[in-house]
């Protein structure tokens, strides 16, 4: 038993699966199946909701999506790369109206895998982290035993416009 996607694709909620939150103070999507076609569901989940409840500039939009899609995909593809079967992923934002902040956390139960030694890794990988830390104003990665949650926060998310 899982999560099926519902009208308006949204998933309708099942035991043990999907709990959806969408108004503009949260989002919520929890146990989330940390696989592609899964992740690309919350991710355009995500931002339907940015875009349904923030007004915010091109460049402003661009920059936490992309940066929200990159944890969501890490989240995904690497936490359980070394599990014997796939986990899950828990996905909330939290909004601030006075202090017109954004946080967005993505929680797995995963293990961070070890770091590859420079020489081993591919060209074209390794950038999510560097990218997410660009395009948030602040970025929190936790690792525990249990899993690993990264934090991306923005400040004045709505006051900033696009130059």
């Amino acid at each position: 038993m899982g999560a099926q996607l519902g009208t308006m694709g949204r998933f309708d909620r099942q035991p043990h699966s999907v709990s959806n939150v969408d108004d503009r103070s949260r989002f919520v999507r929890s146990r989330v199946a940390a696989d592609p076609r899964s992740a690309a569901r919350v991710r355009a989940d995500f931002g339907a909701w940015l875009e349904t409840h923030f007004a915010l500039g091109a460049d402003r939009f661009s920059d936490v999506l992309l940066a929200v899609n990159e944890a969501i995909a890490n989240a995904a593809e690497f936490a359980y790369c070394e599990a014997p079967q796939r986990g899950t992923l828990d996905v909330s934002a939290a909004y601030d109206r006075r202090s017109d902040r954004l946080a967005v956390t993505v929680d797995d139960r995963g293990r961070w895998r070890q770091r590859i030694p420079a020489q081993y890794r591919q060209q074209l990988r390794g950038r999510g982290i560097p990218l997410m830390e660009a395009l948030a104003d602040d970025v929190t990665i936790d690792r525990t035993p249990r899993g690993t949650r990264v934090t991306l926060t923005w400040a004045d998310l709505t006051q900033r416009s696009d130059v």
